[in-house]
């Protein structure tokens, strides 16, 4: 979950301006606060989560405690392969997150048959991905969804409409997981270049390589 600081800042005239920040993590939204009342010039300060709720620094600094056991500033990618002629699809999914000011990457792999297209591997990708988050304890907020089938992320978001079918399905069964799990996503192509972990996991799976790890890459600063 990602929270938008919402302050009246009074000049030295004691002019006031309501001013509002773009959307950042917690612990952004608390260091930039605490920033803005050590100028004096703060004269209200409300944060608001993208579920529309509104917090105070107390009560955010709280928050702090209570998430720092729980997994959160989650980006995941994914990627589903396809081989036409073998009709043979693999899915790779790595998943990035913080827990216990630890930044963790978790990057598992599968082999699939019953697929009968490349866009149908990216829908059951996801669908994968969304199962990863749920056996991870990664729920009840939002999570960046990361890979290059634009195609793919624009029908999930809305923006494109799908007319097939078999899509139509995964479309219907990915939101109702979600909605379960009530993880907002937010759903963001990328260049494949920048999809290479998720797309070799992709493929070392089609090609029988099972991969399965967790580990730790870095302390929170």
């Amino acid at each position: 979950m990602k929270y938008r600081i919402e302050w009246v800042y009074l000049t030295k005239k004691k002019a006031e301006a309501v001013l509002s920040s773009d959307f950042i993590t917690l612990n952004e939204a608390i260091i930039f606060a605490e920033d803005f009342l050590n100028t004096g010039r703060v004269k209200e300060l409300t944060f608001f989560s993208e579920d529309d709720q509104s917090w105070t620094l107390k009560e955010l600094k709280k928050l702090t405690e209570i998430l720092v056991d729980e997994p959160h500033d989650v980006v995941a990618y994914f990627d589903g392969g396809f081989q036409k002629h073998t009709g043979d699809a693999g899915y790779g999914v790595v998943i990035y997150f913080t827990q216990n000011k630890m930044r963790y990457r978790i990057r598992m792999n599968e082999k699939v048959e019953g697929l009968d297209s490349n866009n149908e591997a990216e829908y059951a990708a996801i669908a994968y991905l969304v199962e990863v988050l749920h056996d991870n304890g990664i729920s009840k907020q939002s999570v960046i969804f990361k890979g290059d089938s634009q195609v793919v992320l624009n029908q999930l978001s809305g923006e494109w409409p799908c007319y097939e079918e078999e899509f139509n399905k995964w479309l219907d069964k990915i939101e109702g997981r979600l909605a379960e799990l009530k993880i907002k996503p937010i759903y963001e192509a990328i260049p494949r270049k920048d999809n290479d972990e998720a797309d070799k996991l992709a493929t070392q799976a089609i090609n029988g390589i099972q991969i399965n790890s967790k580990s730790m890459i870095s302390e929170e600063k």
